[in-house]
């Protein structure tokens, strides 16, 4: 039986990279991106030098900045009349992980029309879209290699999750050096989402040997460089270190698929308005512990590979070695509970059982080692509150 394996056919990786942005576009054959970022990235002159970098090499660019975090299919709608007005015959998303995802959506509907909702899961989209580049800016979502996007959807606050080839950037230009600006919360949410793809990749029900490789190496590279990076945002080579394990973990999943902690984490960042990574953190060591009894070879080959267990130490063992080490982790980068984090617990537990529908409609729990009832879903959720 094959695998079916897909990646971005240009990949530029390392210190100084975005400034062979122009280089990277112009070789797709397009004249004319769009280059999709945020406010704060037009506002420290990074979007503008990008500018510059296009124009050197002999294309109009125009950029919108409209994009906001978590993005919703209406803050799509300014990005769609920036394509249409410029005639864009490509997109750069430039930032994060949301100036990514909205990239990606601006791409399909840019070419296609439609309602975002018209391609959620588990609708498989092959195109046509505009070429998409991506040029990441934290180390964490992985959305530069990978085949999906995600949007909330403004009428009802289902957090869409969309795949298909159509939203695999054609190019991706990965420099670490954009990351050294990152405060430490950003830093530590993005890192443990990393490492949650990583995770999940791994032991997901649709793993296989070429995302296995990938997912341990990121877990290895995180478990070694996260803390260093959350405690000094000065420190190059663990930032450096980051970014590529970023990437491959984001190759890993999106060659095989996350599982449990994505589909109960988009609900909570659509109803919460809680950043995609934070609340993965949230989720992950509760959904591992719930989870480790399923796969627990392939949960001790984390362990062993995160470092919070030994080659020697049986399975079962390093399994439940993981669930500590996560925890762990999370306490030491300060990851705060639902109640921490100020959601109030009545709205909390009116919204449970809606998130735990949403969770299981999105497909992604399916692909857990052990697949939750709705009843298990909202125990999880009922129990990382705080």
């Amino acid at each position: 039986m094959s695998t079916a394996i897909a990646l971005p056919r240009v990949m530029r990786i390392g210190g100084g990279a975005v400034r062979d942005i122009g280089e990277v576009v112009a070789g797709l054959g397009v004249e004319r991106p769009l280059v999709v970022t945020d406010a704060f990235l037009a506002g420290n002159g990074a979007a503008d030098r990008m500018m510059k970098y296009l124009e050197a090499a002999g294309l109009t660019p125009r950029l919108f900045d409209g994009t906001v975090p978590d993005p919703t299919t209406a803050s799509l709608a300014a990005g769609l009349d920036a394509i249409r007005e410029h005639a864009a015959d490509a997109v750069i998303g430039f930032g994060g992980g949301s100036p990514m995802d909205t990239a990606k959506a601006l791409a399909l509907l840019g070419e296609r029309g439609g309602q975002m909702r018209d391609y959620k899961a588990p609708v498989i989209n092959t195109g046509p879209a505009l070429p998409i580049v991506a040029v990441p800016t934290t180390a964490g979502s992985g959305s530069e290699a990978t085949q999906f996007t995600v949007i909330s959807d403004s009428e009802t606050n289902e957090k869409m999750l969309c795949p298909g080839l159509a939203f695999l950037p054609q190019a991706a230009v990965i420099d670490y050096e954009l990351t050294e600006s990152m405060p430490a919360r950003l830093t530590a949410d993005t890192g443990v989402d990393a490492l949650t793809h990583a995770v999940e990749a791994y032991v997901s029900r649709k793993s296989n040997p070429f995302a296995d490789s990938l997912a341990l190496v990121a877990i290895g590279t995180i478990g070694r460089v996260l803390r260093r990076a959350y405690a000094d945002g000065s420190d190059i080579e663990a930032r450096a270190d980051m970014m590529l394990a970023a990437t491959q973990a984001g190759i890993a999943f999106s060659n095989s698929s996350v599982a449990l902690v994505h589909g109960m984490s988009r609900p909570i960042g659509a109803h919460f308005h809680v950043a995609h990574g934070l609340s993965n953190a949230m989720l992950f060591p509760a959904v591992t512990a719930f989870s480790v009894d399923a796969a627990p070879g392939r949960y001790a080959d984390c362990a062993r590979a995160l470092g919070v267990a030994a080659q020697s130490d049986s399975d079962p063992a390093a399994a439940a070695a993981l669930v500590d080490g996560l925890r762990e982790l999370c306490a030491d980068v300060r990851v705060p509970t639902p109640r921490e984090y100020g959601i109030d617990r009545t709205r909390w537990d009116e919204l449970t059982p809606l998130m735990a529908e949403q969770a299981l409609a999105s497909g992604s729990p399916a692909n857990n080692p052990r697949v939750p009832t709705d009843t298990e879903i909202r125990d999880l959720y009922a129990q990382i509150y705080g």
